[in-house]
């Protein structure tokens, strides 16, 4: 069985395609060998090669304007300015391009947001879907409609461990109320996905400036690219007699594509331009269920890393003023985010990874690890963290089910430990990972907001862990008894290492 995670989104491949996302297969340009203990490769185009960079200035008019001219006479190309947030994104074949940036005055940090030239990598992805086919039989669909319930929905455990199934008797979420799923793309024409969707509010963000081109924010690769479009349906599949049955059935879901074509990365200028789009179309919650690649962590004394590091953590800091509330999952790779030490094998993933050693308190997981994202780890149908779930002591927000179909069990009728939802083409698989999780606790920050539409998104994020469900951290945590996911659960009743303040609440969010 092969259980290694992958780190490229926060889903996870398993053994006989019943889980769709594996591991990546990169060919591009080599990394320059400048490293240290808490660093990695150093990105440095070669002749004739362009790289895209990420440059953070201040925020005044003149100085915008100047750094922008530096920009040019450095032979640079500016992409796309987000004069609010003071980020500018700027594509140059320049091997000296940043360094020359952050010797500008005004400038606060400056760096390359990839390794590998503007140019397409190949991929290789492991594993295929399981699919659901919607039961047919009329007596199974009377059963359904009997027991008020959609056709799939017996086999959403996922649904009942949260309480959305009671919650939805209650409010199913308002229509003035959109969440907007940052990932690889929506498939908005899904039965089970169009009565919710919101064309006017999705935009492509790849390359970093919005298209709006009706189309642009749909998967570039239906086969590949579906992992946008299984988020969505977690969040708000709607109560309409079709398929599953979303957390917020009545809310509404914007696609912002950010996954590059044939590699699927998702590079910070794409995840700036995004999370500013969504603050600047009233979207009130993004799900943000992947890390800023190619670096699984950032560290603050490589100027590269830094700078997407501070672009994205501007993006936030923007989007929460403007009222979005950002829920991001915490990773795949069973890592204690609060140790002393991590050892990370997977960096830069868009070409030649480099051994290192970091400290996440000076590297951060982006965008989880940083100030106004709400974290979620992963549980499974018994309630017990995911054997992949990333943890950590005050690293970890809320939980939420993300599935574990190698070591926990749901109860009849459901008969896979995977969360069931929707794919593109019309079709539903199952899929695991903290990928899953995180579109869940976005579905429930959905209700809250409905239920509040004056609260702020850090009252939001409060909310949700009042609301939660409190988790104790289990006696042992070793899952099949080997010591290979073995993991130490700390903290207090109400606030642990594993699950946060605990599972969160449907229910409580349209009753409190």
């Amino acid at each position: 069985m092969d259980l290694r995670p992958s780190r490229r989104r926060r889903a996870l491949a398993v053994p006989l395609g019943l889980v769709l996302t594996a591991s990546l297969g990169l060919a591009g340009a080599a990394a320059a060998n400048a490293q240290d203990s808490d660093g990695g490769a150093a990105p440095k185009a070669k002749a004739g090669e362009k790289l895209s960079y990420i440059v953070n200035t201040e925020t005044d008019g003149g100085t915008v304007k100047r750094v922008k001219r530096e920009i040019r006479e450095a032979d640079g190309k500016v992409v796309a300015t987000y004069k609010k947030i003071g980020v500018i994104v700027a594509h140059s074949s320049n091997p000296g391009f940043g360094e020359a940036l952050r010797a500008v005055d005004g400038v606060d940090s400056a760096g390359a947001t990839r390794t590998a030239p503007l140019k397409a990598a190949t991929t290789t992805e492991v594993g295929k879907p399981h699919f659901v086919k919607e039961p047919k039989a009329k007596s199974t669909l009377a059963k359904a409609q009997a027991n008020d319930q959609e056709p799939l929905e017996s086999l959403q455990w996922d649904k009942r461990a949260i309480k959305a199934d009671k919650a939805a008797k209650i409010d199913q979420g308002s229509k003035k109320v959109t969440v907007g799923v940052i990932d690889t793309g929506v498939d908005d024409t899904h039965p089970d996905l169009k009565p919710n969707f919101s064309a006017k509010q999705s935009a492509n963000c790849v390359g970093g400036k919005a298209d709006t081109t009706p189309g642009a924010w749909r998967p570039y690769n239906a086969d590949e690219d579906y992992h946008g479009t299984h988020v969505a349906g977690i969040i708000a599949a709607p109560r309409n007699g079709v398929g599953i049955a979303g957390t917020a059935p009545g809310v509404k879901v914007a696609s912002l594509k950010v996954s590059e074509p044939e590699t699927s990365l998702f590079y910070s200028e794409a995840v700036v331009c995004a999370m500013v789009f969504a603050a600047d179309h009233g979207i009130e919650v993004t799900n943000n269920s992947y890390y800023v690649d190619p670096w699984l962590y950032n560290c603050d004394n490589q100027a590269d890393q830094k700078a997407i590091a501070e672009s994205v953590q501007r993006a936030i800091r923007y989007a929460q003023g403007k009222g979005v509330t950002t829920v991001s999952s915490a990773g795949n790779s069973s890592h204690d985010l609060a140790a002393a030490e991590i050892v990370d094998d997977t960096s830069p993933n868009d070409t030649t990874p480099v051994k290192r050693t970091i400290n996440p308190a000076t590297c951060p997981d982006v965008p989880t690890m940083l100030n106004g994202a709400t974290s979620v780890s992963s549980t499974g149908p018994e309630n017990l963290k995911s054997y992949y779930s990333n943890y950590g002591r005050y690293e970890i927000d809320v939980t939420a089910p993300g599935g574990d179909r190698a070591f926990q069990t749901p109860e009849e009728p459901a008969k896979d430990g995977g969360v069931l939802s929707t794919m593109p083409n019309g079709d539903y698989a199952y899929l695991q990972g903290t990928s899953m999780a995180g579109p869940q606790v976005a579905g429930v920050a959905a209700l809250i907001k409905s239920n509040h539409p004056k609260a702020s998104a850090q009252e939001i994020s409060w909310m949700l862990k009042a609301q939660a469900q409190t988790l104790p951290c289990p006696e042992k945590y070793d899952p099949g008894n080997r010591g290979t996911y073995a993991a130490n659960c700390t903290g207090v009743k109400g606030n642990n290492s594993f699950y946060g303040h605990g599972i969160v609440d449907a229910l409580a969010a349209v009753t409190k």
